[in-house]
This record gives structure tokens, C-alpha cells and sequence, in this order.
């Protein structure tokens, strides 16, 4: 009995050490937001992976983001989705007006759609994808990764899952990507959170320009990282 016992406390503590451990101390319950958790705990560095696109010629992601030193609110799309990138460019829609509202490009953030079907996304493809939706080039840019095994890297380096789905399409997750003004990948928001996404970037934008802050800081700011 005693021992049937000492062995079944040993399996409890072994099973809650392995939940602690998959949880980041039971902070996160799926693998979604242990990528999140990561990102703001350490955040990732943009690749260099060469990117062009409408107005932007050839040139390395890195480099172009960090150019005008503004904070960027990306997304990964391919223009033949019929679907999920559909929503992602309603949002992008909606974040591009509530920047014009508030404010000049000047202020410090940015909108980026990057497309991982550089193959079929030629910069005139792309041009016609961002007319259709009413993209202000001010405010929302679109580029793509024209090297296959280049996109490959920069998907595994922001954990953007991408797979076939044998129809000449793609099954893909989705998020809104916050980098900051060093070209440093900070935050991940679920697409549902497209104003506190936005609301961060607007903070980074202040902390990276030394203007003070004009609203209360977002609440997920304070959970480091940025």
C-alpha cells in the first residue's frame, strides 16, 4: 500500500514538473502562445533575406525596415488566398484608416504585408493586390521574398506555419507581427487584437522618437520585451 502510494505521488510530480516545463511555469497552455511568451521574453531579429515589391527594389528585409526607422504592423499573406488573407486584409484596412486619422506616416508606424508566394507574386501582381484593397503606400507596403529557400528561412524564423493544400494553395496561420523602429520582431497579437496591436506599435513609435506618451500605456507593454 505504501509503496503503491510513493509511486503515485511520484508520477504526480513528475507529470506537473512536464506541464510546468511545456508551459513556461503554466504560463501558456498552447503552442501558439509559447511563441508569443518567447517573442516578448527574447525578442527576434528581422533576416536579412532579400525582399522587392511595388517602390521597393531588391534589397534586404532588415535593412528596408530599419531604413526610415519606423515601427512595422506585419502580416504574411499570398495574393491568390481566397480566405484567411481576405480577413487579414480587412484588418489592414481598418488599421490603415484609424493611421490616417491619427496622425502622418512621420509618426512613426507602418503597415507590411509580405507575401510568401514570391514565385506567383510578382511586384506588378502585388501592385494590383494593394490597389484592390486601397492600400495608401504612405501607410501599407507590400513586398515579397522572390527565393524560395529565403521565404523558407524567414517563415521558420517568425514561426509562420505555411503548407500546401494540393489545390495550388496554402493552409497558413495568422498574426499580426509588431517590430520595432531596431528591426526586431517584439509581439505577436492574434488577429482579433488588431487595436491592441496597434495600440502597441504606437507606444514603440513614442519610446523610439523620446515623445512622451499622450494615453495610457497598453497593458501588454508591461510584460517586457519591447
Amino acid at each position: 500500500m505504501l509503496r503503491t502510494a510513493f509511486a503515485a505521488l511520484l508520477l504526480a510530480c513528475a507529470g506537473y514538473a512536464g506541464a510546468a516545463w511545456l508551459t513556461h511555469d503554466f504560463q501558456v497552455w498552447t503552442a501558439e502562445g509559447a511563441r508569443r511568451l518567447e517573442v516578448a521574453l527574447q525578442p527576434v531579429p528581422v533576416p536579412a533575406t532579400p525582399v522587392d515589391g511595388p517602390g521597393v527594389a531588391l534589397q534586404p528585409l532588415d535593412a528596408w525596415l530599419a531604413g526610415e526607422g519606423r515601427v512595422a504592423v506585419v502580416d504574411f499573406i499570398y495574393t491568390r488566398c481566397e480566405t484567411l488573407c481576405l480577413s487579414l486584409g480587412g484588418v489592414f484596412q481598418q488599421l490603415q484608416r484609424r493611421l490616417q486619422q491619427g496622425g502622418t506616416p512621420g509618426d512613426g508606424v507602418r503597415l507590411v504585408s509580405i507575401s510568401f508566394d514570391g514565385a506567383h507574386d510578382t511586384p506588378e501582381r502585388l501592385a494590383a493586390y494593394a490597389r484592390g484593397l486601397g492600400a495608401d503606400p504612405a501607410w501599407w507596403r507590400f513586398v515579397r521574398a522572390p527565393d524560395a529557400g529565403a521565404t523558407a528561412e524567414l517563415l521558420r524564423r517568425f514561426e509562420v506555419v505555411v503548407v500546401p493544400d494540393g489545390r495550388g494553395g496554402y493552409e497558413h496561420n495568422a498574426a499580426l507581427l509588431v517590430l520595432d523602429a531596431r528591426g526586431r520582431l517584439v509581439r505577436v497579437f492574434d488577429v482579433a487584437e488588431q487595436d491592441l496591436a496597434l495600440d502597441y506599435a504606437r507606444h514603440l513609435a513614442r519610446q523610439a522618437h523620446g515623445a512622451a506618451p499622450t494615453g495610457p500605456v497598453p497593458a501588454v507593454a508591461a510584460r517586457g520585451g519591447g
